[in-house]
């Protein structure tokens, strides 16, 4: 059963988050990976949103671009954690998607990480860190990776 919900808007979005799906491979975590628009299909969103826990999901990691409403819509449909990658797909290069998923209203909190694939990559770390408090093994993969960071 996955324990991490990675979602994006678009299809076109899935290079950005590939960095974040590849580190949870890397720390052995499951997921699930969904392409759901806030804009184009917002019921299929508030449905993910507000069934993902009954479906094993812990945390969940939305990454959107320009308006970059797909986070905040996520969180107000559940309340499991909610991290949001901004994505660099407008002319802004990726600066009004962080305005957006970082300026959340009071009661709909969104954890944000920093804004493309490094981002991704950390909201992957992020969601291992959540998970470890829980999961002794996951907990122990992501010091590993600490230490081998150390080492470099």
């Amino acid at each position: 059963m996955p324990l991490v919900g990675v979602v994006i808007g678009s299809k076109t979005d899935e290079p950005s988050i590939q960095p974040a799906l590849d580190m949870l491979q890397q720390l052995n975590i499951k997921y699930e990976f969904s392409v759901l628009s806030a804009h184009r299909n917002p019921e299929k969103v508030r449905e993910y949103g507000s069934k993902a826990r009954e479906h094993g999901i812990e945390v969940i990691i939305a990454a959107a671009g320009a308006a970059a409403h797909l986070p905040g819509v996520l969180a107000s449909w559940t309340t499991l954690p909610v991290i949001g990658v901004p994505l660099p797909t407008s002319e802004f290069k990726g600066v009004d998607s962080l305005y957006s998923i970082v300026q959340m209203p009071a009661g709909v909190p969104v954890a944000c990480v920093g804004i493309g694939t490094s981002g991704a990559k950390n909201a992957a770390l992020l969601a291992a860190q959540i998970l470890g408090v829980k999961y002794e093994e996951i907990r122990d993969a992501y010091e590993k990776y600490k230490r081998k960071l150390a080492e470099t």
